[in-house]
C-alpha cells in the first residue's frame, strides 16, 4: 500500500514543467511532419503513445523508494553492458549507424538507457566511496573502468554524440563530490592525447566533418555541411514573433534535414521565433533549475547523487542540441529532451523524472 506521505508529496511543479515541454513537443512533430507521414500511424500519434506510456513508467519508478537503485545498480550496468555487445553483434543498422536492437514490436537503444545506468551505478559508488580532500585521481579509477567499457561500446556504434554525453554526466557527478586540484591537472594532461588517438582511431570521416562544418560549414554547403546551414537559416528566418504554427517554409518544404528528431528546435524556432523559443528555453531552465533544487533539498547523499546525475542528463542533452542546431557545437545525434521525436529518448526522460519525483517526494521522510 502506497504511503499517504507520498502523495501529499507529490511534486507537482516537476511534472508541470515536463507536461508542458512534451506537448508543445506533440505541436511541433506534427507541424515538421503534416507534409509527409511515411507508414500508418503520424509520428506526432506515436510521440504520444511514447508520451503516455513514458508517464506510466515514470510513476512506478516514483513509487519505488531510490534506495532500491543502489542495491541493482551493478546489476543494471551488467544488463546493459550485455545488451551493448548484442546490438554490435546483432544490432538494426539504419542511417549507417548500428545503435537499435529490433524487439519485434518495436525497437530499443540501449546507449540511451546507459545514461540512466551510469548515473544510477556511478551514484552507487560515490555513496560508499568517502574521500577527504576530494577525489584523488586514485580514487577515479575504479569509476573510470565502469565509465570507458560502455563509451567505447557505443563509440564503435558509432555514436559520439551519446558517448559524449555519458562522459559528461560521470564528470558533473564526479564534480558534485569534488577534485583535488592535482586530479584535474591529471585529466588535463590526459586528456590531450586522447583527444588525439579518438579522434585518429575512433572517429569516422563524417564524424570528422561535422568537427570540421562546425568551424566552417561553408567548406560543404551541399555536402556534410548542408544540415548546420539550413538549420540557421530556419533558426534565423523565425525573427522576433515566428512565421507561423505550421508555416515555416524551412520545414515544410523539407529543406531541413531529421527535423523532426534532431533538428526539432530549428522547426520551432522558425514558427514561433525568438518569443517562442524563449519560453522554450524558460521551461528547460526551470526544469534544471528545480532538479539541483531537489538535490539541495534531499536528506541523503545517495538521493542528492541521483539528483545531480540526473539533472545533468537533461541540462547537457538540453545544451548541446540547441547548441548544435544554432552552430555553436559540432552536429551530433543528440535530441533535445521530451521534445524530439523517438521512443528510447522519451522512456529515458521520463524515467530520469520518475526518479527526480522518487527523491522529492521522499525528502520528508529520511
Amino acid at each position: 500500500m502506497i504511503d499517504r506521505r507520498l502523495v501529499t508529496n507529490f511534486d507537482w511543479t516537476l511534472i508541470g514543467i515536463v507536461s508542458a515541454i512534451c506537448i508543445l513537443g506533440v505541436l511541433n512533430i506534427y507541424s515538421a511532419t503534416v507534409s509527409y507521414t511515411p507508414g500508418s500511424t503520424p509520428y506526432y500519434i506515436k510521440q504520444i503513445n511514447w508520451m503516455l506510456f513514458g508517464l506510466f513508467v515514470s510513476i512506478i519508478v516514483a513509487s519505488l523508494d531510490y534506495h532500491i537503485l543502489e542495491d541493482f545498480s551493478y546489476w543494471f550496468y551488467g544488463f546493459l553492458i550485455l545488451l551493448l555487445l548484442c546490438v554490435l553483434l546483432v544490432g538494426k543498422r539504419s542511417l549507417g549507424a548500428t545503435r537499435w536492437l529490433n524487439l519485434g514490436l518495436f525497437s530499443v537503444q540501449p546507449s540511451e538507457l546507459m545514461k540512466i545506468v551510469i548515473i544510477v551505478t556511478f551514484a552507487r559508488y560515490f555513496n560508499n566511496y568517502h574521500t577527504v580532500g576530494g577525489l584523488s585521481f586514485k580514487d577515479m579509477l575504479f569509476p573510470l573502468g565502469l565509465l570507458i567499457l560502455p563509451v567505447i561500446m557505443i563509440m564503435k556504434q558509432p555514436d559520439l554524440g551519446t558517448a559524449t554525453l555519458v562522459i559528461l554526466i560521470a564528470f558533473a557527478m564526479s564534480f558534485y563530490i569534488g577534485f583535488r586540484w592535482s586530479t584535474i591537472f591529471t585529466f588535463i594532461f590526459v586528456t590531450i592525447p586522447l583527444f588525439w588517438f579518438t579522434w585518429s582511431v575512433y572517429m569516422k570521416p563524417y564524424q570528422k566533418n561535422r568537427v570540421l562544418d562546425f568551424i566552417n560549414p561553408e567548406r560543404s554547403r551541399l555536402g556534410s555541411g548542408y544540415h548546420i546551414i539550413q538549420s540557421k537559416i530556419a533558426v534565423g528566418s523565425g525573427g522576433f514573433w515566428g512565421k507561423g504554427y505550421v508555416k515555416g517554409t524551412q520545414s515544410q518544404l523539407r529543406f531541413l534535414p531529421e527535423q523532426h528528431t534532431d533538428f526539432a528546435f530549428s522547426v520551432f524556432a522558425e514558427e514561433w521565433g525568438f518569443f517562442g523559443t524563449l519560453v522554450l528555453i524558460l521551461l528547460y531552465l526551470s526544469l534544471i533549475l528545480w532538479g539541483l533544487n531537489i538535490a539541495r533539498r534531499c536528506n541523503d547523499r545517495l538521493g542528492g547523487l541521483l539528483a545531480v546525475g540526473v539533472t545533468a542528463m537533461l541540462f547537457w542533452h538540453t545544451v548541446i542540441n540547441i547548441g548544435m542546431v544554432i552552430g555553436l557545437f559540432p552536429v551530433v545525434g543528440v535530441p533535445l529532451p521530451f521534445f524530439s521525436y523517438g521512443g528510447t529518448s522519451m522512456l529515458t526522460s521520463m524515467v530520469a523524472v520518475g526518479i527526480l519525483q522518487s527523491i522529492s517526494m521522499r525528502r520528508f521522510m529520511f
